[in-house]
């Protein structure tokens, strides 16, 4: 996904991913667009600080299938079957905006 297509599927309240379900991309308060990592909640930016260059490869991010989320939250899929590890437990099964 592009920058531009993942800003507007977050706008649409669409969850997206970036490398496994995990990792969460959302909106702030401020208006900023985050990567969190959903066991520990640590935050990255989506972009670098000129708001162009993605933290991570188009490739690797997604749009939630229905069954990541709320029937399986410790999936770990993508569409093209790849993914990176996520620590023990697989992704939180809490809310996002807790850690807001």
């Amino acid at each position: 996904m592009t920058r531009d297509e993942i800003k507007a599927a977050v706008d649409a309240g669409q969850t997206v991913h970036w490398a496994n379900t995990g990792y969460v991309v959302h909106k702030d308060r401020l208006g900023q667009y985050l990567i969190t990592y959903l066991p520990n909640g640590s935050c990255i930016g989506l972009t670098d600080r000129e708001g162009q260059r993605l933290n991570g490869k188009e490739a690797e991010f997604f749009i939630a299938r229905s069954e990541d989320s709320v029937e399986n939250p410790g999936s770990q899929s993508r569409p093209d079957g790849q993914g990176r590890g996520v620590a023990p437990g697989g992704a939180g099964a809490f809310p996002l905006g807790r850690q807001l």
